[in-house]
């Protein structure tokens, strides 16, 4: 009979902790609940916000760019 075997446990690599710092950012509302300082009359409260969609990304390529290392 053929037996299946599970795939390997893949390690833990640090640079996977990239991926949890938009959570942490955003979810730790006291920080950035305040108006001051404003940047072009738009409160620090959105402007952080909005600021974390591109930091988001930028700590997404550093984990993409690694994995394709591995591919190949």
């Amino acid at each position: 009979m053929h037996e299946d075997k599970p795939p390997p446990r893949r390690k833990f690599q640090p640079i996977y902790l990239f991926l949890v710092l938009p959570y942490i950012a955003l979810l730790w509302v006291p920080f950035y609940n305040r108006i001051e300082p404003k940047l072009i009359g738009i409160p620090f409260f959105y402007w952080f916000q909005m600021s974390w969609i591109v930091l988001g990304a930028l700590c997404i390529l550093p984990v993409y760019l690694y994995q394709e290392s591995k591919r190949k």
